[in-house]
């Protein structure tokens, strides 16, 4: 029954040379898990197996009380087991996606610091950073989660600093970004598996363009963004980005950029069709949603961490531009969480 669940019949195939041992995952799935990054992680461990007729890899999935969860687009994924111990060599991911903070229990908290106990290997894939996070396992390692989730997370765990990198691997400790991330991190371990062909054909079956190392962005350049290549403004808005919580008066902005205010406001209507100032405050302002909706700081502190004077000052800003105030945001959201779990 196993067997054939591994294992599925396919036109194409890999003859491997050597003996090989059966190696098992664990994805331990939260509420709200973002499917896309589920998915493209247990993808090219099925297509291994299909290639090559032979059952390289088994992957079982698991919640915290062996019930259904329901992804982030609403699809519900029913799983394998309950949380338990999985067997000794193998690898756990914590999968999780939106509301990270809010997305692991005490249950799951508690499993996670005791398979870390025991020497488990455990990632975080799309935002299970947060869970591994709040179970207080990552230490001096090296880790990433998902670029959108990285300022909330940076407020919320401050000893902590995730890496800008597609995915990461250190000491028993494995994380990726999430969407096609996933995919890269898995051929990564497939690849050390069982060498750089295999994987180069999972690639091409999964029609992935591979990235050529765990250390490439998980976003776009800046360059690209913007479809600009000018230094002087690509290093504006590095250096925009790098002061969010304390701004530069712009006068200090250009001296730090060597350039003239004349020039720099040139530059930025040319590219960006606004002025250096609007540029910063939306930024700023960005930052500010994104730690509204995914961490419970107050807007006081909200406030500062984008480098608003006050709260009024935030919100006159932010109303402009959302066209609702910071607390009205976040009531909203608390509104739509109680009528959802009522139901």
């Amino acid at each position: 029954m196993d067997h054939e669940r591994f294992i599925q019949k396919g036109a194409a195939r890999l003859d491997l040379k050597q003996n090989t041992k059966t190696r098992e995952f664990y994805f331990v799935l939260l509420p709200k898990l973002t499917m896309l990054a589920f998915s493209a992680a247990v993808e090219p461990l099925r297509i291994a197996n299909q290639l090559t007729k032979t059952e390289l890899y088994r992957w079982y999935t698991m919640t915290p009380d062996g019930g259904t969860v329901t992804c982030s687009n609403g699809v519900k994924i029913t799983p394998d087991m309950a949380l338990k111990s999985p067997p000794k060599g193998a690898t756990s991911f914590i999968c999780s996606g939106v509301e990270p903070l809010s997305a692991a229990g005490p249950k799951t908290l508690n499993w996670i610091r005791r398979e870390n106990r025991m020497g488990a290997t455990l990632g975080g894939i799309c935002t299970g950073a947060f869970a591994l996070a709040q179970a207080n396992i990552i230490g001096n390692r090296s880790f990433t989660v998902h670029w959108e989730n990285q300022p909330s997370f940076i407020e919320s765990f401050q000893e902590h600093l995730p890496t800008q990198n597609l995915y990461e691997k250190d000491c028993r400790l494995i994380t990726c970004g999430g969407g096609s991330a996933s995919t890269d991190m898995m051929l990564d371990l497939i690849e050390t598996d069982h060498g750089r062909e295999i994987a180069i054909v999972i690639s091409d079956m999964c029609i992935h363009k591979r990235a050529s190392e765990r250390r490439a962005p998980q976003k776009s350049s800046i360059s690209v963004a913007i479809g600009s290549r000018n230094q002087r403004l690509l290093h504006a808005i590095q250096v925009m980005n790098e002061t969010v919580e304390d701004p530069l008066p712009l006068l200090e902005l250009c001296a730090t950029l060597q350039i003239s205010r004349r020039q720099l406001e040139r530059l930025f209507k040319k590219y960006t069709h606004q002025s250096p100032t609007q540029f910063y405050y939306g930024l700023r302002l960005e930052r500010a949603h994104g730690l509204l909706n995914e961490t419970n700081l107050p807007i006081t502190e909200i406030a500062m961490a984008t480098g608003f004077n006050s709260t009024s000052h935030l919100a006159r800003h932010f109303r402009a531009k959302f066209g609702v105030s910071p607390k009205a945001l976040r009531k909203g959201w608390k509104t739509d969480s109680a009528v959802k779990s009522a139901s």
